[in-house]
């Protein structure tokens, strides 16, 4: 009977233990201002923090924030570094948001957006000894790396797909803010278009944000009516506007598309109404900068991604492009790596 009761006791104990593994598994802790902790499951164990401040487009923006933010949780996943996000609602939010992972210990702090230029300055001179990294803009301090890209290049291959399928001779561009970084996406495509179809007009229409939809809408909407077919947008969450207004025109029966921006938005939107995507691999860009920080190899500095490199261009899969079309862009392609054709960045 003894005998019976000390079994009993050991397998008590060992039940307690397993119960309490698995309610001690890290579950995803939510922070302040609309920020989340990623699940790290079953990864690795690493000591490594790294913090994303998201512009105001926001973490599911299906834009570049939302790139960003699914390499740091894919990060996580391989490494067991610890990611959070921190989400803005204004330009106000940005140095709070920056100052709370640094004065958290973070590892590395990330700005995603040429808007949070400024703060990432402020931040990385008030704490030289902090890690900081920006996508999209270029911060002069010892202790920023910062990532760029040929957006006009990739824009350019975009515009040779749109200059060689309108069936209208006019396709449009939809724009978020006005900004340098925004018109490389603009002239670059307006190159590729003229450079296959010099009859081709192109419409713009900048809507001055990237968080507002029913804008995107809109200036969808004033283009579609003018007679273009085609829309390449660069605007971030605006962009879903863009995306509606071109899915309530397929459903009446109108033939028209989207181009879309940063990510394939065909997976997000459909291939009913997304005609090819320009690609920007800030998911792998993000990757790579935070893996270096993981491996203590982090090195500040200025970096900037083109055709070249495969950091932008089109996604892999374009079910609406036909062959001929993309052995065009093929071709366009290797004379922009080559040099034969330079693509105009303003």
């Amino acid at each position: 009977m003894k005998k019976f009761y000390s079994m009993s006791l050991v397998l008590l104990l060992a039940i307690s233990v397993i119960l309490a593994g698995c309610g001690n598994k890290n579950q995803g802790a939510a922070t302040e201002n609309g920020g989340q902790a990623a699940d790290g499951g079953e990864a690795a164990k690493s000591d490594i923090k790294i913090g994303m401040v998201t512009d105001v487009g926001g973490v599911n923006d299906k834009s570049f924030n939302q790139s960003a933010w699914e390499a740091l949780e894919a990060l996580q996943t391989e490494t067991g570094a610890e990611v959070k996000y921190l989400q803005s609602k204004s330009d106000q939010d940005y140095d709070p948001n920056l100052n709370q992972f640094i004065k958290g210990g973070y590892n590395l702090t990330w700005g995603i957006g040429f808007n949070l230029a400024n703060a990432i300055k402020k931040a990385a001179d008030e704490n030289p000894n902090s890690n900081l990294a920006i996508i999209d803009s270029v911060v002069d301090a010892p202790n920023v790396k910062s990532v760029t890209f040929a957006e006009n290049e990739g824009s350019f291959l975009v515009g040779v797909v749109a200059g060689k399928m309108t069936k209208t001779n006019k396709v449009g561009f939809v724009g978020g803010q006005d900004s340098p970084l925004i018109k490389r996406f603009e002239i670059g495509f307006a190159a590729g278009v003229k450079a296959v179809n010099p009859n081709a007009q192109v419409v713009v229409n900048y809507t001055g944000a990237f968080d507002k939809p029913d804008l995107g809408k809109a200036a969808a909407a004033t283009i579609y009516n003018n007679g273009a077919d085609i829309i390449f947008h660069a605007s971030g969450g605006t962009g879903t506007g863009v995306f509606n207004e071109a899915k309530s025109r397929v459903k009446s029966g109108q033939q028209v598309w989207v181009i879309g921006v940063d990510k394939d938005q065909s997976l997000e939107f459909g291939d009913d109404v997304t005609l090819t995507s320009m690609v920007k691999r800030v998911d792998e860009a993000v990757k790579k900068v935070s893996k270096d920080v993981v491996d203590g190899t982090f090195a500040p500095g200025t970096e900037t991604l083109s055709l070249k490199d495969n950091g932008v261009g089109l996604p892999e899969t374009n079910k609406n492009v036909p062959q001929d079309v993309l052995d065009v862009v093929e071709e366009y392609k290797q004379k922009i790596i080559s040099g034969e054709v330079k693509v105009p960045a303003e």
